[in-house]
């Protein structure tokens, strides 16, 4: 059962500067989720009891990110026959499979992506469709098992309803239409324009899994672009001291909020050997190295960061032909409050309510029901119960 708490609900609208924006994910067939449909807003949490299927609506959502980003389908879904819902039997010829999707608000009005995956006895794509106000954009079809390509039909609008042509089996067609499409006509430039959306949408997405282990020893300068499990934290740092004092106020601000101990500031040094790291100022000459905090401080600290940057610290796929302020980022943070105390855990829904009410980028997570217990009086943040 999924219930959505009362309050803020997420609805069906682009963000205020045009920039693409996922706002529904649907995973009609896909692990312990058959129908599920999930609205997302600004900020979405998911909670429930282990095994309702958290974890698998965020897989969901990078799944998607990293094919639209052109990866391939064996590097998506390493194991795909963990992915076909439980129960579901082979069809007569063998065939079992899984189906995902989602709908991306922008200038194009609402883009539908459905998928239809085959994951055994190989795996393969076996149907995409891309739709916009109800008008089908794209289809593709597996018809001949034999070959590893699917017929694909996309609009035209010209002397012919449709362009037919096989694309491969192994890739998101959407992902290929603009390299495939001419943009001659009225309909081809409006598949363009959905599958563009989709696309940029898809590619927005950083997903983020902060590994404490990883991020208590110095490090050396690089190209200081956060890495997914935040091993590089003090690098980072180091560039938001330097180069954007107001983001590292704001950090300092959190630090003093959710670590232990007084807290007068957040510095970084570059030692003798040419590594910096990062230390949290006492007050007078005492200062702690950030590698001495507790994992939930660190945790605590790395998501702070994420959420007060952008696509260009943040090591993720880029568009290059997309300024980063007409990208909406998605930030996704499966066990967003792990090893996090509750105070922790408040101070980071306040700043992801109060940062992604600025529409520059959005989150979606799961966690525990006592970090949803208290996010659902958060104004701007919605909380999907998948229950027991």
């Amino acid at each position: 059962m999924t219930a959505v708490s009362p309050g803020t609900r997420p609805g069906p609208q682009a963000d205020d500067r045009g920039a693409p924006v996922v706002t529904e994910l649907r995973l009609s067939a896909f692990r312990s989720h058959r129908g599920a449909v999930f609205p997302l807003g600004p900020v979405t949490l998911f909670t429930g009891a282990s095994g309702t299927g958290k974890s698998s609506v965020l897989e969901v959502y990078e799944a998607l990110a990293r094919l639209g980003g052109g990866a391939e389908l064996g590097a998506v879904f390493r194991d795909p026959g963990a992915c076909v819902p439980e129960r579901a039997g082979p069809d007569a010829e063998g065939r079992r499979g899984f189906r995902i999707g989602c709908t991306v608000e922008g200038p194009a009005g609402p883009v539908r992506l459905d998928l239809a995956v085959q994951a055994e006895p190989e795996l393969r794509v076996v149907g995409e469709r891309l739709t916009c106000d109800g008008q089908t954009l794209l289809t593709t079809a597996l018809r001949d098992p034999g070959r590893s390509t699917v017929q694909a039909a996309w609009h035209t609008a010209g002397s012919a309803p449709v362009t037919r042509a096989p694309l491969p089996d192994d890739v998101l067609g959407t992902a290929l239409l603009p390299l495939r499409v001419a943009g001659k006509t009225a309909g081809q430039v409006k598949v363009l324009a959905a599958a563009e959306q989709v696309i940029l949408a898809l590619r927005s997405v950083f997903a983020c899994d902060p590994r404490p282990t990883r991020m208590r020893e110095p490090v050396a300068l690089g190209d200081a672009r956060l890495r997914r499990g935040c091993d590089n934290l003090a690098e980072v740092l180091w560039r938001t001291h330097h180069q954007c004092a107001r983001r590292h106020a704001r950090l300092g601000a959190m630090a003093r909020a959710g670590c232990a101990g007084p807290v007068e500031a957040l510095t970084v040094e570059k030692l003798a050997d040419g590594r910096v790291r990062a230390l949290l100022g006492r007050g007078g000459a005492w200062a702690t190295p950030v590698g001495r905090l507790g994992d939930g401080e660190l945790r605590y600290l790395a998501l702070a960061l994420v959420l007060l940057t952008g696509p260009g610290v943040l090591a993720m796929d880029t568009v290059a032909e997309v300024p980063d302020a007409m990208r909406a980022l998605t930030v996704l943070a499966d066990d967003l409050d792990r090893s996090l105390d509750g105070r922790q855990a408040r101070e980071l829904v306040a700043l992801a309510a109060a940062v992604c009410a600025e529409r520059h980028i959005r989150l979606v997570g799961t966690v525990a029901e006592t970090s949803a217990s208290y996010a659902r009086g958060v104004d701007g943040v919605t909380v999907v119960d998948l229950g027991p």
